[in-house]
């Protein structure tokens, strides 16, 4: 194969030129500190400033909603953390999935930690949470819930509005991650009953070490940090500013452009799994019976594995993963697919091929030939050695 193909957008993607060039004058001459009172200070206050208006009108939100993090694992343990570490003398418990991305799963077993309680709602085979499985786990003892809008690994669309409001009729909070939601799904906080969402640049085209945390007006969050008194002493510390500008940049471009990415990416995930299904009639594409998003494309091989896969693929230009690309570069069996009662035989031959800016009509068909040649070759001595015992 003579050209690389990236099929791994839902790990990381590329910082657009838009954002570089709006990120730049911050990493130049406007190097100001927005704490600062001289006009350099100020000049950076308020690129700080309008960058968080920018986001939070992306969303549906207010300006002073609008808190900047590192990323989604800080938004995610800043949301569920502080919103529990608030309520909890009246409210000791979290509700969450088991199929949630680590950082919210480590945060919800640090509640535990800390003398609180953990309900995690069970999900279909098709990895959907069920509103009235979601019911039955909240009560007036929950202080948050927390679901992904979209699944990292499967991209399963959750029913969020549907679970917000059951969350909301018990006096809980809902937070949801959305850092795979945001370009692909409509958001508008001020319709929908979502308390606390999660955004990581680097998913968008904006930088790595970038996101935000949006808190809805009148929600009690205790900071994670201790310090100054930044973004209203919710997140202490010397803001970001080049890297919030970039974000304000590629979030605006996300919404602007969310209606064309979806029709394609849809489009080229249809066509990519119908390619592979050609190729390797026995795949199994994981969640394909619940509502997904457009451009994950999660699918076992049986009689492969995804270690052995990944080598191969990559040694033919072919990047994509066997999951989250959060586990320090180890790969074990997804607890997204154990969740979803895949078997491990199954769950251990998964591949996540994530579409995006990098692919085009041509990544279909050149990604199925190379599966199905690879599938072959590893089955190959399997079926030696059956004919031999024969």
């Amino acid at each position: 194969m003579s050209e690389s193909i990236y099929l791994d957008h839902a790990a990381t993607t590329p910082v657009r030129s838009e954002v570089l060039e709006a990120m730049l004058p911050f990493l130049g001459a406007r190097f100001g500190n927005p704490s600062s009172v001289h006009r350099w200070g100020r000049d950076a206050r308020v690129a700080l400033d309008e960058a968080r208006e920018t986001i939070a009108h992306a969303l549906g939100a207010h300006a002073d909603e609008i808190c900047f993090t590192s990323g989604g694992t800080e938004g995610d343990n800043f949301a569920i953390l502080g919103a529990w570490r608030a309520a909890r003398a009246t409210r000791p418990v979290v509700v969450s999935t088991p199929i949630e991305h680590k950082a919210v799963l480590e945060a919800v077993h640090r509640v535990v930690h800390e003398g609180g309680d953990e309900r995690l709602v069970p999900v279909t085979s098709d990895g959907l949470v069920e509103p009235l499985a979601f019911a039955s786990a909240m009560d007036a003892r929950v202080a948050v819930a927390s679901v992904m809008w979209i699944n990292n690994e499967v991209g399963v669309v959750q029913p969020v509005e549907a679970l917000g409001e059951i969350a909301r009729a018990h006096g809980a909070l809902f937070h949801t991650d959305a850092v795979q939601a945001l370009g692909k799904v409509a958001i508008d906080t001020a319709s929908q009953p979502v308390d606390l969402l999660t955004l990581s640049g680097h998913k968008i085209g904006a930088p790595k070490g970038i996101g935000a945390l949006y808190i809805r007006r009148g929600v009690q969050v205790d900071p994670l940090l201790h310090g100054g008194g930044q973004d209203r002493g919710r997140r202490p510390g010397t803001e970001n500013v080049a890297f919030a500008v970039g974000l304000a940049r590629a979030v605006t471009l996300a919404a602007a452009e969310r209606r064309t990415h979806v029709d394609e990416w849809a489009a080229l995930r249809d066509a990519l799994e119908a390619a592979i299904l050609d190729a390797v009639p026995d795949a199994v594409i994981h969640g394909r019976g619940a509502p997904r998003a457009p451009h994950i494309v999660n699918v076992s091989l049986p009689g492969t594995d995804s270690e052995s896969m990944l080598m191969a693929l990559d040694l033919r230009g072919i990047a994509c993963s066997a999951g989250s690309a959060c586990q320090s570069g180890s790969i074990s069996v997804s607890h997204v697919l154990s969740a979803m009662g895949v078997s491990p035989t199954l769950a251990a031959s998964a591949l996540r091929l994530s579409l995006g800016s990098m692919n085009d009509a041509h990544t279909p068909s050149r990604v199925a030939e190379a599966l199905g040649a690879l599938v072959q070759k590893a089955r190959a001595p399997r079926a030696a050695a059956m004919v031999e015992a024969w």
